[in-house]
């Protein structure tokens, strides 16, 4: 006798197709087909804080993060396998979530990048050749205890290794459905070109390049400063996904009076607050104040709702240290700011 499944309730009268999930309305990444919740969650500080690791939110903090975010329809969750001082430990934390939610797997489309030295300290463990490559993307997928990764990033570029061998890696992943989607990070246009020759000969396309973007600095970055890369996404059908789109922390109603910021806030931490603080970036900043407190939003919420208006932006990927800022970002996905209020953005940041 055959075995069969019986339907379950809730799938009863479910439509064809959706663009939500959770409430949560989705967006494209870059010109593929695959959909991405608009305001997803960057995982840089989730790790093991008593290893001396660096990160921010232990494990249990970290679980009712990822609890409240699938609840949210944040399910667009982007870490890579050095943070947290070359660690693992933001990969090992979603590994031990996800082995604990085994169902929820496929609700969660899953970044990580790899480049730098970590599984080994041999010149062939860092950079993009294809045994790196290879290697680096089977320990990942250990550390987050999947079959697949749905987003793999090369976090650096590579000068030396030719573009086609560390496609041709790309490439020999995703024909064995290891990797679904392929992208880069600290791209400047140079850096972008030869990947984007290489696609025309039928190499993997990236769909995405993830670089340091903020209302208040643009596209000058730490790592590298990449004027016109999001205006060239915007052309060519690329996601440019922000990292740091709050600025730090910056970004929100914290700074407002800096005389309180403190231990805990990441600019003060970092003693960057008088670099970053600067008199044209906190008369900006209080000029978003009072757009927000008009719209009745937060500073962070209508931060947020504007990136995602600029041509050419994918989805937001800010972290959240507690569930708080975990839902006020959320609710970023269902804003849309009207052409009179952007206009209004656009004055205030000069």
């Amino acid at each position: 006798m055959m075995d069969y499944i019986k339907p379950r309730p809730e799938f009863f009268g479910m439509p064809f197709t959706a663009d939500s999930f959770n409430d949560m309305p989705f967006t494209y990444l870059g010109s593929t087909g695959c959909r991405v919740s608009r305001v997803g969650l960057g995982t840089w500080k989730n790790g093991y804080p008593e290893t001396g690791d660096g990160a921010r939110l232990n494990k249990k903090e970290a679980f009712k993060i990822f609890d409240r975010a699938v609840e949210l329809g944040v399910t667009f969750w982007d870490t890579a396998n050095r943070y947290n001082a070359s660690s693992g430990n933001s990969e090992r934390v979603i590994g031990e979530w996800l082995k604990a939610n085994p169902d929820q797997r496929r609700n969660i489309v899953l970044a990580t990048k790899m480049f730098g030295l970590m599984d080994g300290k041999t010149p062939n463990h860092c950079r993009l050749g294809r045994i790196n490559v290879l290697e680096a993307t089977y320990a990942c997928m250990e550390r987050l205890r999947v079959d697949h990764i749905d987003l793999l990033y090369f976090h650096n570029y590579d000068p030396v290794t030719p573009v086609e061998e560390s496609l041709q890696a790309v490439t020999d992943l995703m024909s064995r459905d290891l990797v679904r989607y392929f992208a880069v990070s600290n791209y400047d246009l140079d850096r972008l070109k030869p990947y984007e020759a290489a696609a025309k000969k039928g190499y993997p396309r990236a769909c995405a390049v993830q670089n340091a973007f903020n209302i208040l600095d643009g596209e000058r970055g730490p790592a590298i400063a990449a004027p016109g890369v999001l205006d060239y996404c915007a052309k060519n059908g690329i996601s440019h996904i922000a990292h740091g789109p709050l600025g730090q922390g910056m970004l929100t109603s914290r700074y407002l009076d800096p005389g309180k910021v403190g231990k805990g806030d990441r600019l003060f931490d970092e003693k960057a607050v008088d670099k970053k603080l600067t008199p044209e970036n906190r008369t900006k900043l209080q000029g978003l104040a009072e757009l927000a407190g008009e719209w009745d939003m937060e500073v962070s919420q209508l931060t947020l709702a504007y990136t995602l208006t600029i041509p050419g932006m994918g989805p937001v990927i800010p972290g959240a240290s507690t569930l708080q800022q975990l839902e006020s970002n959320a609710k970023v996905g269902s804003i849309e700011l009207s052409d009179e209020q952007i206009k209004r953005v656009k004055k205030a940041l000069g």
